[in-house]
């Protein structure tokens, strides 16, 4: 719900404990190359 909500990969990913963002990819079932393009333009 929560990346639903921001799109917020990164935020995601420390919210899981995922040292990966691939693993928080696969968690959430989105493309690879899109969630890695979010990551790069978001700032926590």
């Amino acid at each position: 719900m929560t990346y639903k909500a921001t799109s917020n990969i990164r935020a995601i990913q420390i919210l899981l404990g995922h040292s990966k963002i691939e693993n928080t990819v696969r968690y959430l079932g989105v493309d690879v190359k899109d969630a890695l393009l979010l990551e790069e333009r978001t700032e926590i």
